[in-house]
């Protein structure tokens, strides 16, 4: 098409008054903004929070995605049957997963190392979604920090220290096995 076609429809770019070019409305909406925080900081409504002191509030922390743990049974070992389907699922691959033979009657086999790299991760879920015995869960410990790049990587006994440090705070999501006993639903015996 030609620029002097019939077709095109040429629009003339609108002329700014002063306050336009100025920008003064977005400066005084600024500048406003900042009076009413002020304001309201002077009245001690402050946003700032002093951290560590002072602890931020989620408004559902269940519903928040933070540091992962391991979870355990009621024998106090770790849940986790070494299905690999949190690995598969993670679309970071940040889950490495090697399982062995498990010395327990219940299950076949178990994690001998399972290890989460916590920089790769995106913090997505699907590795709790994905999780057929509830073994994995992202708790809502938010400050993680590392000095170095190897302490963000979490071997199996720091995932279950995780555990140990958030069961009284969170709760399980799942039910437990209680819940899975008895015939599925559905079948008569």
């Amino acid at each position: 098409m030609q620029p002097d076609s019939k077709q095109i429809k040429w629009v003339d770019e609108p002329k700014l008054g002063l306050a336009g070019r100025l920008y003064l409305t977005p400066l005084i909406d600024g500048l406003s903004l900042t009076a009413r925080h002020f304001f309201r900081t002077a009245r001690g409504e402050g946003f700032t929070r002093q951290f560590p002191e002072e602890r931020p509030l989620f408004g559902n922390p269940l519903i928040y995605r933070g540091v992962h743990r391991l979870n355990k049974d009621e024998q106090g070992r770790v849940k986790c049957v070494a299905c690999f389907l949190c690995a598969t699922a993670c679309p970071a691959h940040c889950i490495d997963i090697i399982g062995t033979e498990s010395p327990w009657a219940d299950r076949e086999k178990y994690p001998q190392s399972f290890v989460i790299d916590e920089l790769r991760c995106i913090f997505c879920g699907m590795c709790e979604e994905a999780c057929p015995v509830d073994a994995i869960e992202l708790t809502s410990l938010f400050d993680l920090t590392g000095a170095s790049r190897e302490e963000m990587v979490f071997d199996k006994e720091k995932l279950l220290s995780v555990y140990d440090q958030t069961c009284d705070l969170e709760p399980m999501r799942s039910r437990g096995p209680a819940a899975h006993s008895g015939p599925p639903p559905g079948k008569d015996h």
